[in-house]
């Protein structure tokens, strides 16, 4: 990982670049770009960019040198490791060193293998990339770095409340494991769910929320509850975030959709963050 001076991007002469991705199972990704994407001079290297927040600067950046192939394609391979930083990985051409680097339309991106990544266990920490396409209609790169994570395999909602089942990776549950349900903004309100027994392996697990129980004497103020699950009830064991992410989809906010439920004067609803990770909405 390097880390550089901001500097201004030429984001309009690459354009009309386009760059094919095709991603593994293990989170290698190899990009291809055309013979045309760089001068027969120059020595060509792709560059990501981590999202900085709004208002603050570039701080870190990845250099992948592109090489030709038998086709004079280029390419350049991002490789397990090291793990990319948890956030959104812009994607540029730099043509040749101190050249202005150059944004990148995406081209086919080959995302099979991630389609059942919630099927096989992964170790600690749990790294995930998913290459998609960003709003403006850009490459970009979607990482995720976390010790341990519960995965969403399942929700069933009814008009009273909603079933989930999750399994954990990178972590297992031990004595006195329960689901936590943390009010947003409410210095550390909570309300504890129980687990349901699940597969032998220490893993998979699930658990019903009850609606009711998260409108309360709230029903006048709207409220947002993040769901994490506790491993053990063991001192210094962070909670872990329940979500969705070990699969081919980068953004699942808008397009997992739940049906709302009517409970009393409060509307609630399961829905998945611009994390990707669960949480009730209640208005």
């Amino acid at each position: 990982m390097n880390t550089k001076p901001d500097t201004k991007p030429d984001t309009t002469r690459g354009a009309h670049l386009r760059v094919d991705c095709t991603a593994d199972a293990d989170g290698r990704i190899v990009f291809d770009l055309p013979p045309t994407a760089a001068d027969d001079a120059g020595s060509p290297q792709l560059l990501l960019r981590l999202r900085p927040k709004k208002g603050q600067p570039e701080k870190t950046v990845h250099l992948l040198d592109l090489e030709p192939a038998h086709d004079g394609r280029l390419l350049a391979v991002l490789e397990r490791q090291p793990a990319l930083a948890e956030g959104r990985w812009d994607v540029y051409l730099v043509p040749e060193p101190d050249a202005p680097r150059q944004r990148l339309r995406p081209g086919l991106r080959d995302l099979r293998a991630l389609v059942d990544g919630h099927t096989r266990d992964r170790p600690s920490p749990v790294a995930v990339r998913v290459p998609y396409v960003t709003k403006d209609g850009y490459l970009a790169v979607r990482a995720w770095l976390r010790t341990a994570h519960a995965e969403v395999e399942g929700i069933e909602v009814t008009d009273r409340s909603m079933t989930v089942r999750a399994r954990l990776h990178g972590a297992s549950l031990a004595e006195g494991a329960a689901v936590l349900l943390r009010l947003r903004g409410g210095e550390g309100t909570a309300r504890i769910v129980e687990l349901r027994g699940g597969e032998g392996d220490g893993r998979a697990f699930s658990f019903v929320v009850d609606y009711a129980e998260l409108v309360g004497d709230g029903a006048t103020r709207n409220r947002i509850w993040d769901l994490s699950v506790r491993v053990s009830s063991g001192e210094g064991a962070a909670p872990v975030r329940i979500g969705r992410l070990l699969d081919d989809v980068a953004d699942r906010k808008e397009v997992f959709v739940y049906p709302t439920a009517v409970i009393g004067d409060a509307v609630v609803r399961p829905y998945f963050t611009v994390d990707n990770d669960l949480s009730v909405e209640v208005k």
